[in-house]
């Protein structure tokens, strides 16, 4: 069975968070938001430092299991592991053209 398609910029954004490239924060531009559990990480030096910790610095891996869109939002079910916390979760994403302007991470 194949990964569901991701539309763009998440597409570009799983693969660089896979490759454990940091680079990938640059998809949320200087103004971005992270919301992990409830957590809110505002900004490109916030964000930045939680991904040091718990995502891309923590070796994270994101395998998409279900992938659905209304309007600017995009919602991918999938599995994560990391050094930090593996399980599955919800990723539900705000896009704005080529920026992510919100993830947030919540339960299944």
């Amino acid at each position: 069975m194949s990964a569901p398609a991701l539309p763009s910029p998440v597409a570009e954004f799983v693969a660089a968070v896979n490759r454990g490239d940091a680079a990938a924060l640059a998809f949320f531009g200087r103004d971005g938001v992270v919301d992990d559990w409830g957590t809110r990480y505002v900004g490109a030096a916030a964000i930045a430092q939680w991904s040091a910790r718990e995502f891309v610095g923590a070796r994270g891996r994101l395998t998409p299991t279900r992938v659905g869109r209304d309007g600017e939002r995009i919602v991918v079910d999938a599995g994560w592991r990391s050094d930090f916390y593996s399980g599955d979760s919800r990723f539900v994403f705000t896009v704005d053209g080529a920026r992510i302007r919100e993830m947030r991470i919540v339960g299944h």
